[in-house]
């Protein structure tokens, strides 16, 4: 058996391509605007605001990174948010991470206007997904759900397993798909033993992992014919070539003869979660106006 590819390209293209067309249709001074807050210089934070440049140029939503030295206080990086929530011209905010030790990324992220919080890092949306609300949901976990529905899977009843508990996609996702009344178990460092953990994921139709392990999940820990949603993103080296590659958190070589259908790595969540923030900027202008 060899499961059939969730390819995330394809999807994130359709998203983007709806999003452009109803840009394509508002006044020129209803364009969405999304500004990203980056402070200090990070290799990784700089390379995620040069993807979401392209991809906001992609669908004509105006974009802007506002950066600040390092040095800068929590309370003046605070006060910089509160200018921006303030500010009609902008409808989305990203507080790109990670940010300085000295700075308390929660109670930045804590100020951001809900309204303009376009990545669902404030409480206020945090607290939403609870009773089902997809829009404030971290663009993650939203590109988790949409993919899932994009397998046609039926959730109601189905057995869903959860590995990983994070703010940004574990529980959120957790809550979202029982909200469409899945049967949804969460593991995480807890599940400790390693037999308990495959007791779990052996019984789920829907297995979602998002716990940065590489190959935590291997083949003999899937149930046959089971919908895999690999969320991990490593990097390691490949012993044949000593060159870094990406992998996920699901043993792809394993899980691709067991599954019935599976994301790759690259490829599957990653292209899905920008469009999602797209999607979110255009959301956000929406709900303003």
């Amino acid at each position: 058996m060899s499961a059939k590819l969730l390819e995330g390209g394809p999807i994130a293209e359709q998203i983007k391509s709806e999003i452009k067309a109803a840009i394509a249709e508002l006044p020129e001074e209803q364009r969405p605007q999304l500004v990203a807050v980056m402070v200090g210089d990070n290799p990784g934070a700089r390379s995620y605001a040069k993807m979401q440049r392209k991809a906001c140029e992609e669908v004509d939503i105006l974009y802007e990174l506002k950066e600040f030295d390092e040095s800068i206080s929590e309370a003046d990086l605070i006060g910089e948010m509160n200018q921006l929530n303030e500010d009609d011209g902008v409808n989305g905010i990203i507080l790109q991470m990670p940010v300085p030790q000295h700075i308390n990324a929660r109670a930045v992220q804590a100020e951001i206007a809900p309204v303009k919080d376009v990545d669902g890092v404030n409480p206020a949306n945090l607290g939403a997904v609870v009773m089902g609300r997809v829009e404030g949901a971290p663009c993650t976990a939203q590109a988790v759900v949409r993919l899932v529905e994009e397998t046609g899977v039926d959730l109601y009843g189905a057995e869903v397993v959860v590995v990983g508990h994070s703010e940004i996609v574990g529980k959120p996702v957790a809550l979202l798909l029982l909200d469409k009344f899945a049967t949804t178990t969460v593991c995480h460092i807890g599940t400790s033993d390693a037999g308990m953990l495959e007791k779990h994921t052996t019984g789920a139709d829907l297995l979602i992992v998002a716990v940065g392990v590489p190959g935590l999940i291997k083949g003999n820990m899937i149930k046959p014919g089971a919908t895999v949603i690999d969320v991990g993103i490593n990097r390691v080296k490949d012993p044949e070539t000593g060159k870094s590659k990406m992998v996920g958190d699901v043993a792809f070589d394993e899980a691709v003869e067991v599954a019935g259908i599976i994301t790759p790595v690259p490829g599957g969540v990653g292209p899905v979660t920008p469009a999602m923030l797209l999607q979110s900027t255009l959301h956000a202008a929406q709900s303003q106006r």
